[in-house]
C-alpha cells in the first residue's frame, strides 16, 4: 500500500517527531544541539513557520509548530534534515543516513491539545529519566516559557498569551500547567497520532478538517459494516 502524503495545513499546529536511524544518537556534543537549533531558527524564519515548543533528546527531537503556508513545513524539515546530516557526517567522518525515514507529524485541535502537547514535549526528558524536572534540561523551550532565558527560536502561540495578563503571571501559570502533568490517555493519543499521521481532535474538528484536504486524515474503521439489529417487540 502506498504511503499517505504527510498532512500539512496552514494555520494549524503540527506536532513533529524526527528520530535517529535505529534509535542511534543524533547529538554527540553541546555544539551539535546548538547547530540544530540554529538551523531550525534560520529555516523557520525563511519558511514562515512559527515554532511554539521543542525538545532535543539524544536520539530524536519533538517540535510543535504552525506553518503560515502548507508547503512551509515540509520545506523547513527537508532543509533542516539535509543540512544537519551533512554537518553531522562531516564532523563524525561517517556516511549514510542519520534519520529513521521521514519525520512523523500530526495536526492538532488547538483548544484541546496544544497546551497538552507543550507539556508533553517539556516532560519528555523527565519521562526518560534524564532529569528530575523540566527545568533541569537545557535543550527545550521550557526555560523560555518560565522566564529563565529568552529563546529566539520560540514563537509563543496565542493560547500561551491567554494564560496571564503579565509575563510573570503567564510564566507561573505555564510552570504550574507543566507540573500538573499530562495524563496517560493524552500522552498515548499524542504519540499514536503523530506516529500514524492521523489528525488529533474531537470528531467535529476532524470532520471539518477533512473538508480542507483531499488526503485522508483519520483511520478507517476496520471490518464490515455492522448488520442492523432486529427490533425487540
Amino acid at each position: 500500500m502506498a504511503r499517505l502524503p504527510r498532512l500539512s495545513l496552514s494555520g494549524y499546529p503540527h506536532h513533529i517527531i524526527q528520530r535517529g536511524n535505529n534509535r542511534q544518537a543524533i547529538f554527540t556534543s553541546a555544539a551539535d544541539y546548538r547547530y540544530l537549533l540554529d538551523l531550525l531558527r534560520t529555516q523557520a524564519r525563511e519558511c514562515q513557520v512559527a515554532v511554539h515548543s521543542y525538545v532535543l533528546m539524544s536520539n530524536h527531537f519533538h517540535l510543535l509548530l504552525t506553518p503560515e503556508e502548507s508547503e512551509g513545513l515540509p520545506r523547513m524539515m527537508q532543509a533542516v534534515g539535509r543540512s544537519y546530516v551533512q554537518y553531522f557526517n562531516r564532523k563524525q567522518a561517517r556516511t549514510g543516513t542519520l534519520w529513521e525515514g521521514r519525520y512523523r507529524s500530526t495536526v492538532l485541535q488547538t483548544e484541546r491539545y496544544l497546551l497538552q502537547c507543550m507539556a508533553y514535549i517539556d516532560l519528555n526528558p523527565v519521562r526518560a529519566g534524564m532529569v528530575a524536572g523540566p527545568q533541569d534540561y537545557p535543550w527545550s523551550s521550557y526555560a523560555h516559557y518560565t522566564g529563565v532565558r529568552a529563546d529566539p527560536l520560540v514563537n509563543p502561540h496565542p493560547l500561551y498569551w491567554e494564560m496571564g495578563n503579565t509575563p510573570f503571571a503567564r510564566e507561573a501559570a505555564y510552570q504550574a500547567w507543566v507540573q500538573s502533568g499530562v495524563d496517560g490517555a493524552a500522552q498515548q493519543a499524542l504519540t499514536d497520532a503523530t506516529l500514524s499521521g492521523w489528525a488529533l481532535g474531537e470528531p467535529d474538528f476532524v470532520a471539518d478538517l477533512q473538508k480542507r484536504t483531499d488526503r485522508r486524515i483519520s483511520k478507517s474503521k476496520a471490518g464490515r459494516p455492522a448488520a442492523a439489529r432486529p427490533e425487540i417487540p
